[in-house]
């Protein structure tokens, strides 16, 4: 691993580092995914046991598919020793040092002919409340692991270089980025250029991050392979009020005990495990 990525990342907002994961490990977080799927379409309902949620959904083509899953790592072991590998900590420390929390863990699927999409956004606008998200723009990356392949034409990610460097964008904020289409004409009306976009073009045990203002999307499955995508979100300890600890004064931190408020504001009052519609 060379640290090439560092100054990519600091110019343009994104950069892929390849071949981090052997086939090896690979095929152990497909396993991991393949089971948690089964588990989340089986029960045929959005669900919630405190911080890990399965979103599922609608397809017009695929009928009920599995969206995304937040902390998988409170429920499989494979894929808990994957959020604090020493290897994210070698990627993340040039960046933003070595005590670092984690404020996602997430498994995204997208399978074959799904039309599942996410519009163009930045990650910032998930960092609510604002005053437990401090210095955004220095404290804050977000990772992703190909478990598949990634193309255009399975809906890889797509983000628009040094759009980092615009700061916070007028989103409208009543509007979720996973229902929306990934539509150039969001980044006209923000004036952005949708001439220069990059498609995260990946292999699987390639690890892409990204700045938290990067503008970025992605399009539907029109292939016919699944795309699998692990996704783990890190930030500097101190500016953050929130979060699981990933890795202590470089020291990995693994999942134990009570958790820990991240997102989900109800996690004391009405904590589950529930079925939701």
């Amino acid at each position: 691993m060379t640290q090439d990525h560092v100054s990519q990342f600091r110019a343009q907002g994104y950069a892929i580092v390849r071949g981090v994961f052997s086939p090896e490990e690979i095929a152990r977080m497909a396993e991991a995914f393949d089971a948690i799927h089964e588990r989340a379409i089986s029960g045929g309902r959005n669900w919630r046991d405190r911080n890990t949620y399965f979103c599922l959904a609608d397809d017009p083509a695929k009928g009920r598919i599995l969206r995304y899953v937040q902390w998988p790592g409170w429920i499989d072991k494979a894929l808990e020793q994957v959020r604090r590998d020493p290897r994210f900590l070698e990627i993340l420390a040039p960046l933003i040092g070595r005590d670092l929390k984690q404020i996602i863990n997430q498994m995204h699927w997208k399978a074959p002919g799904a039309s599942a999409e996410f519009g163009f956004h930045q990650d910032s606008r998930s960092r609510r409340p604002r005053e437990a998200y401090r210095d955004l723009a220095s404290s804050y990356i977000q990772t992703g692991i190909a478990i598949d392949p990634h193309s255009i034409e399975n809906g890889a990610m797509v983000v628009c270089p040094e759009s980092h460097l615009r700061g916070d964008l007028p989103f409208d904020t009543n509007q979720r980025s996973m229902d929306q289409e990934m539509d150039t004409a969001d980044l006209s009306r923000l004036g952005i250029r949708s001439d220069k976009i990059a498609v995260l073009k990946m292999s699987p045990g390639d690890v892409a991050l990204w700045h938290v203002h990067t503008m970025h999307g992605s399009g539907p499955n029109r292939s016919s392979i699944d795309r699998r995508f692990y996704i783990n979100g890190y930030v500097v300890a101190d500016n953050c009020d929130r979060g699981e600890w990933a890795f202590r004064n470089g020291e990995a931190c693994p999942l134990l005990g009570e958790q820990s408020l991240v997102h989900y504001e109800e996690l004391h009052s009405n904590p589950g495990p529930m079925y939701l519609e």
